[in-house]
């Protein structure tokens, strides 16, 4: 598995919803924040779950792993940096950092993992061709 300089950043402002009793934004709303990213990274890169479902396929995610290093509040503005993994196994990988804006602060950590399902919805052990010609376009092979 290796990081590439596949990379997207997406701007949010948190929303009165996605905060808790305290004014802290509720731990799963960052689940909210790693899909944001991920679409984002999908526009940009044309690896869109309807890129993937037009292809023939589903991603569902397998894994979802956050690490919280610091709060963010009713208001605040935060840049989710998405960046994509390559690896051999027939998985789209990614590592999200959430920051401020204009600082080096970390807010938040995590990482994704997703398989591909046929319409069958079997697993798919093998790289679908689309997904080979995609990382060959972004010269991953």
């Amino acid at each position: 598995m290796k990081k590439t300089d596949l990379v997207s950043v997406k701007e949010v402002t948190v929303r009165f919803n996605e905060v808790d009793s305290m004014g802290i934004v509720w731990h799963g709303s960052y689940a909210k924040y790693f899909e944001d990213g991920r679409e984002d990274f999908g526009k940009k890169y044309h690896l869109g779950y309807l890129d993937i479902f037009n292809s023939g396929y589903y991603a569902p995610l397998v894994n979802l792993d956050f690490k919280f290093k610091k709060p963010l509040v009713y208001g605040d503005t935060a840049l989710i940096k998405t960046t994509y993994f390559n690896t051999r196994a027939a998985k789209i990988i990614f590592e999200y950092e959430i920051t401020s804006p204009g600082s080096d602060i970390v807010i938040a950590t995590g990482s994704s993992v997703q398989v591909f399902l046929d319409k069958s919805y079997e697993l798919v052990l093998y790289n679908p061709e689309f997904y080979l010609n995609w990382k060959k376009e972004h010269n991953l092979l």
